[in-house]
């Protein structure tokens, strides 16, 4: 059965790194020992060792070693033996451009398939939907498709923003961007705000977190999801 956390952030305002959901991540990694990290996504240009070691702060706190994927020489053999993958964020687009470079997204798909344990924030959360057109991030390089994981049937807008009444700002709103991925394709997409994620067991897929999630699916009103809000029909 799949596993997973799909979260919007690894960082709220005013704690520490993964600090708000440490309590989660230590039940949800219960009997993980070492879990497999994949720094890809790069934010703010972090070298794929700088960032593995903010990794490995956070989850040194709740005993779980890190190890990241660029460490391995056969990549691909340390994902199907992994006990665990937490994929960071950053940009969307180089992460996935990384993965299919290294032949990775089918075997990530296949071990959460069937139960490892999958974690991941921001684009480490994009990657988990049917394709990653929903990403905030600028397109930085090419990745050779914007197919994903597709282990859940909706894609994720990780950092959801609704509109500032009192802002001077006059470019499109998150809400208008959706509309717009919506006039060319089906897939209902789930705005994230920060601090909320959604927990996925098998086909049951949950809201969690402290605030609203934003649920927007073609030709309908977009409404807002409570926390426990039941999202398995998405599925």
């Amino acid at each position: 059965m799949k596993k997973l956390i799909i979260a919007s952030t690894s960082t709220v305002h005013g704690k520490g790194y993964l600090e708000y959901i440490l309590p989660e991540l230590r039940v949800f990694f219960a009997g993980v020992k070492q879990l497999i990290f994949i720094p890809f996504a790069r934010p703010g240009g972090l070298s794929y060792d700088e960032y593995t070691t903010v990794a490995k702060k956070g989850f040194e706190k709740i005993d779980i070693e890190v190890k990241g994927i660029h460490e391995f020489d056969d990549q691909k053999n340390a994902i199907e033996k992994s006990q665990g993958i937490f994929t960071g964020g950053g940009n969307t687009f180089e992460l996935v451009s990384k993965l299919y470079k290294h032949n990775l997204v089918d075997v990530i798909k296949e071990v959460v398939e069937n139960g490892t344990p999958y974690f991941g924030t921001s684009a480490g959360s994009n990657i988990t939907g049917v394709s990653m057109k929903t990403t905030n991030d600028m397109p930085i390089v090419y990745p050779p498709s914007f197919d994903t994981l597709n282990l859940i049937n909706f894609n994720i807008n990780p950092h959801y923003l609704d509109p500032d009444v009192n802002s001077t700002h006059m470019g499109e709103t998150r809400e208008t961007r959706i509309k717009e991925f919506h006039k060319f394709n089906d897939t209902p997409v789930v705005g994230l705000r920060e601090g909320s994620w959604l927990e996925v067991l098998g086909n049951r897929v949950v809201l969690k977190g402290e605030l609203k999630a934003r649920l927007f699916e073609v030709n309908k009103k977009p409404r807002e999801l409570t926390t426990n809000s039941d999202l398995s029909f998405l599925m």
